[in-house]
């Protein structure tokens, strides 16, 4: 991408009723724009940061067995009330409509009952199980508290997995593979060394739900973290009992605020029971299929990474999910010479498929220009000037670490090319 082609523009300051850093660097390096609270439009920049983020996590479902598909966000009244999960007084986060030709309807904030329903006519046999389907769908949920930025909006991406078995036995042999997925995903996302899994509430097949939460001090989730075994649990089932019966001394834990970027559930027969998902095994008894749920937020995930790695300049993107991989800065514009070594510069990622922005806009300041690198937080800059150019090398700034060094074509490519 050339920088002079694209339409956005960075920003000195954010808007004034942003109080999240995410939406803060976010907004003011032109990756996403403000429509609504809780409401945001996603760039050019910010949609290819998202759909590198979404590309790990679907390499990962794929690799455990998983279908991806995409539900509508319209919602079938009748199913949500044989789950009793209509009621506003059981679920208050709705955002309901109605057609019309009669009747009612919501915008999607989860898809268990849709998706069981579908299954219905797919499923019959023991032949038939197991099965596992996901899509990324946008959710709508009517927050109250929508001031954490793209990570607790009204509309937001959600991964959504759904397993299928036969039995108990089953659905804990893909439950396990689907955890060790999570932690492989958050490694990947360069977010591994502070994303624990932790014990929550809201299990069903058992007496805890795992959530996956992020060390930071934008999260709103308290966490405790055994400095001995690494097991972590969520204040809200923090007792005596509990330690007790996860070997955890209380004297040993440490309190963190979190965010929570993942969760995986125990659902049994919760949903399949009502909606009448059920399988006729060998003997040709029936059965009501046993379930699991294990979600994941690109778009909070996002701004969980704005958060955790952002600093006073700007953006820090790890490089599996920086829109680039290389911020190319023209100092010299003017100079015939310097063009043409950047231009070169810029035509050989091209062919060797390295992602690279090309600041090669004219009449901008070298000190805004870099101020804009910083900014935007592509993980490696290579500036191309007058200096570089005599001196027959690269200046090159790594944005995590701030490490620059001058180095040559050849050096630049081996380190590029792995």
């Amino acid at each position: 991408m050339l920088q002079s082609q694209l339409f956005t523009k960075t920003r000195r300051e954010a808007p004034k009723d942003e109080v999240a850093k995410n939406a803060q660097l976010l907004i003011r390096a032109g990756f996403v724009h403000k429509e609504l609270s809780g409401v945001y439009a996603y760039l050019p920049l910010g949609l290819r940061t998202l759909n590198n983020i979404i590309q790990i996590i679907r390499e990962e479902m794929n690799a455990i067995g998983g279908n991806e598909i995409i539900m509508p966000a319209l919602q079938d009244k009748s199913l949500w009330e044989k789950t009793d999960r209509w009621d506003d007084k059981k679920v208050d986060n709705w955002f309901k409509t109605e057609f019309k030709s009669g009747g009612e309807t919501g915008l999607g904030i989860t898809h268990e009952e849709p998706l069981t329903n579908l299954m219905r006519d797919y499923v019959s046999s023991y032949r038939d199980l197991p099965a596992y389907a996901y899509q990324f769908q946008t959710k709508f949920r009517n927050e109250m508290r929508a001031k954490s930025g793209i990570m607790r909006g009204k509309e937001f991406m959600m991964k959504d997995l759904y397993s299928f078995s036969r039995n108990e036995a089953e659905h804990k042999i893909f439950y396990e593979r689907a955890r060790a997925a999570y932690i492989k995903i958050f490694e990947r996302l360069g977010l591994g060394d502070c994303t624990h899994v932790v014990f929550a509430s809201g299990g069903i097949f058992s007496r805890f739900s795992e959530e996956f939460q992020t060390v930071s001090d934008a999260g709103e989730d308290i966490i405790y973290i055994d400095e001995r075994s690494g097991q972590a649990l969520n204040k809200e089932v923090l007792t005596d009992d509990v330690l007790k019966e996860l070997g955890i001394a209380r004297e040993s834990l440490v309190e963190k605020k979190s965010i929570e970027v993942g969760n995986i559930f125990n659902l049994g027969t919760k949903f399949s029971e009502p909606l009448g998902l059920s399988y006729k095994d060998e003997l040709g008894e029936s059965h009501s299929v046993v379930m699991g749920s294990y979600g994941l937020g690109p778009t909070r995930i996002m701004g969980t990474i704005a958060e955790v790695f952002g600093d006073e300049r700007g953006l820090v993107w790890p490089e599996a999910v920086a829109p680039y991989r290389v911020h190319i800065i023209n100092l010299a514009t003017d100079d015939e010479e310097v063009n043409r070594v950047a231009n070169l510069l810029y035509d050989e990622f091209l062919d060797k498929h390295i992602d690279a922005l090309y600041d090669d806009r004219k009449g901008v300041s070298a000190g805004e220009k870099f101020n804009d690198s910083d900014l935007i937080g592509i993980p490696l800059r290579v500036v191309v000037s007058k200096k570089t150019v005599a001196e027959g090398k690269f200046e090159v700034k790594e944005r995590m670490s701030g490490a620059s060094s001058m180095i040559s074509r050849e050096e630049l490519f081996i380190r590029l090319i792995k």
